[in-house]
């Protein structure tokens, strides 16, 4: 056991060092600007796991990590820590002070792998502070009975620690004991475009507004994407945009990310996680995860953006259950776009730009991946609306 641990220490020093040569070249310095800018995370629900063994996780190293036993901190601190290195670590009693002891109506999201409660800290020595001072942030607290929640916390962290852009989310720090793992950003005041498209009692979001949104998330995409070793989000959907107090959308929920091919690689195999009706059928058919399958399901965000309509509903009519199959055919005709725009819009929006979407729509939820766009030209043309 000690040598498989000793060949994986080495391999994390490698792969640790690539990561901060690659940084230092490549990734653009950013900072919040103020507590104005912070995020509510929203649910992470709906999401399935086939079984690992069946295609292997060969590209998602943390999947070593997983063991039937609950970590204590000092374990942490020889496994997992050299992933933290330029994390702050929040002390668990200032988590609890600052939810209240997580309490019930300070939670505002919750998931397969654990809820999100609104919190309070003082942003410099990150302790606990009163409501209304400090600033907010948004505290995820994974399921510790769940094993792959540790998995999910620890790639949340790495990837987020070294990832920084003005549409990804803010990591603030993180937190840990025996029992718990929690993970602190910034808080997002206008919650996720989820709830804003499907949860009653939310701001309804007129055409200008989703448009920003798309936007925005596509940003997101195109830098992960576009960086010398590109990482795949791999859970993209509506729940994981944020939405800041101006409506500029932040991209959350890193836990099952993973680096892309590089070199002559076309693919990297992966188990096969996801959220359903997100999730690229090639990669489901296959375990061969490619930047693609992040295209097909902000395909989907973009069709549900511009149809108000979740891409699976069991209540709706069969014909219509799966929005992808039902949207088909109205997305090759110009002449049917009005029937899948949002009715709630009232006809308040240009047509023309309608039309426009429902072609990039169709272009990214493309059965055949080498026909969907690369993200940089998604962007390019959302930006020309």
């Amino acid at each position: 056991m000690s040598r498989i641990y000793d060949s994986w220490e080495k391999l994390v020093r490698a792969v640790l060092r690539r990561e901060e040569d690659r940084q230092i070249a490549l990734r653009p310095s950013f900072s919040s600007s103020s507590s104005a800018g912070v995020s509510s995370c929203s649910s992470f629900d709906s999401t399935f796991f086939f079984n690992p063994s069946f295609f292997g996780d060969v590209h998602a190293p943390s999947a070593c990590r997983i063991s039937g036993e609950k970590l204590d901190p000092a374990d942490l601190s020889s496994q997992d820590t050299f992933f933290f290195r330029n994390v702050r670590a929040i002390e668990y009693e200032e988590i609890r002070k600052a939810t209240k002891n997580f309490r019930a109506d300070l939670l505002v999201g919750q998931g397969g792998f654990g809820c999100v409660y609104k919190g309070w800290i003082d942003e410099h020595n990150l302790t606990a502070v009163k409501p209304g001072s400090g600033i907010a942030v948004a505290i995820k607290k994974m399921n510790h009975q769940e094993l792959q929640g540790h998995k999910e916390w620890v790639d949340e962290i790495h990837y987020l620690s070294q990832l920084h852009h003005p549409n990804l989310v803010k990591l603030i720090g993180y937190s840990c004991n025996i029992d718990e793992r929690i993970v602190v950003y910034e808080f997002m005041p206008k919650g996720s475009l989820d709830n804003h498209l499907f949860t009653r009692g939310y701001l309804f979001l007129p055409w200008a507004t989703r448009t920003k949104v798309a936007i925005g998330a596509a940003r997101a995409l195109a830098f992960l994407h576009d960086l010398e070793i590109p990482v795949i989000h791999r859970g993209t959907k509506s729940g994981d945009i944020l939405l800041d107090g101006d409506f500029n959308a932040k991209l959350s929920d890193f836990g099952i990310a993973r680096d892309g091919p590089t070199g002559d690689r076309t693919h990297v195999s992966t188990r096969v996680v996801g959220t359903y009706g997100y999730a690229a059928p090639e990669y489901i058919a296959t375990g061969h995860l490619t930047t693609r399958c992040d295209v097909f399901g902000f395909g989907v965000i973009l069709l549900e953006l511009i149809s108000g309509l979740r891409v699976v509903d069991r209540n709706r009519p069969r014909g219509m259950y799966n929005l992808i199959d039902w949207a088909r055919s109205y997305l090759k005709d110009k002449k049917c776009v009005s029937k899948i725009v949002d009715g709630r819009l009232m006809g308040e929006y240009p047509y023309k730009e309608a039309c426009k979407v429902a072609k990039i729509v169709r272009q990214c939820v493309s059965e055949d991946p080498r026909l969907r766009p690369r993200m940089s030209e998604v962007v390019a043309e959302l930006e020309k609306l």
